[in-house]
């Protein structure tokens, strides 16, 4: 299905260009001119789940920064569980200003995007969460295609020092156990007391939620409440699991925020719930997760381009630079590097031979 952006979004979209990777460019004394070509990708397919719930708020996080990069046309791939087409997911469509909307999930939407169909285009590149099999597909056709990144179960750990309402604590952890049995909630806590005031009100919450089935299992096999020795160490354990979602749970956040290098994405604060920043802080929601927050980094404009070099090269400055890559190609052996170079120089040396 086609779907086209109200005028009001290609606008600021025109406008957003202009500040988001610019090609750039600069001119040494002798001419030589160096930089980069900022350059959007042609076409994009954007995984939305929805095998277990509706994400519209996947619609926009995927598509909005693909439209703000310039990619030139956004392919939207979507499961329909009982071929039930979900309204709010649609309309995030038109409004984030996706161009074509297909009902097929799975790891056959990802293929379909990868090396097309018949009516399906082949993209450039993936991007999107999914389940184990979406991962795992992404993962195949990873070289034919760029993809994002290999999405796991979703995760939070926070981070308390007791001075945040328990509760509060408590439905923070609810609200990634909720998405699915996989997901992973941790507390770290140096306060005993607290990490018990926080059990109290998991047991009189859950049975308040209608997800409270999927979020038992999840707490059950993949949460802790851990007692640390200090806020200190429960930064460095912080550290180790890399976490998707991080809250800083405690009244100094910007204490604790210098100690924490790897996390998706860092929520500081008692009013920062991970909620917020799924829907409407501002960052992309969609995040490294299992420890890949080591490496990488949150879904952004910057995903959606590819940078190539650009280099001109003056006389001047080819008198400078063919000595010096005649030199290297002689000592790699490759003779028609050092001669395509020197045959620029005013002055060509004798041909070398190597032995």
């Amino acid at each position: 299905m086609p779907c086209r952006p109200p005028p009001a979004v290609c606008a600021a979209t025109t406008r957003r260009k202009k500040a988001n990777g610019e090609s750039w460019s600069y001119r040494d004394a002798d001419g030589t001119l160096l930089g980069q070509k900022v350059t959007p990708l042609d076409r994009v397919g954007i995984y939305v789940p929805g095998g277990k719930a509706a994400y519209p708020s996947s619609v926009l996080m995927n598509a909005i920064p693909a439209h703000v990069a310039g990619v030139g046309e956004i392919i939207m791939v979507v499961p329909t569980p009982k071929g039930e087409k979900n309204a709010l997911v649609l309309a995030a469509a038109y409004v984030a200003g996706v161009s074509r909307a297909f009902t097929i999930g799975g790891a056959q939407a990802v293929a379909a995007l990868a090396y097309g169909t018949a009516t399906i285009p082949a993209v450039d590149k993936i991007t999107g969460p999914g389940n184990a099999y979406v991962a795992a597909a992404k993962r195949r056709v990873f070289g034919t295609v760029g993809i994002d990144m290999i999405a796991g179960p979703s995760e939070i750990l926070v981070l308390a020092d007791g001075t945040t309402p328990a509760d509060w604590v408590a439905m923070d952890l609810f609200s990634q156990a909720e998405h699915d049995e996989l997901a992973q909630s941790i507390l770290l806590c140096p306060d005993a007391a607290y990490i018990d005031e926080v059990q109290a009100a998991i047991n009189r919450l859950l049975p308040t939620l209608p997800r409270a089935e999927i979020i038992a299992k999840s707490l059950n096999g993949r949460g802790a409440l851990i007692h640390t020795r200090s806020m200190e160490e429960a930064c460095a354990i912080s550290n180790r699991i890399a976490p998707e979602h991080l809250e800083v749970s405690s009244s100094q956040p910007h204490e604790w925020e210098p100690l924490l290098k790897h996390a998706g994405a860092i929520f500081l604060g008692a009013y920062t719930s991970e909620s917020l920043g799924d829907y409407c802080a501002g960052p992309n929601h969609v995040l490294p997760t299992s420890g890949t927050a080591r490496f990488s980094s949150p879904l952004g404009v910057y995903d959606f381009q590819k940078r190539s070099s650009l280099i001109e090269v003056s006389e001047a400055g080819a008198q400078t630079l063919g000595k010096i890559a005649a030199e290297l190609a002689y000592g790699e052996g490759l003779q028609a590097h050092a001669r395509a170079a020197e045959m620029r120089l005013q002055t060509v040396p004798d041909m070398r031979v190597t032995p």
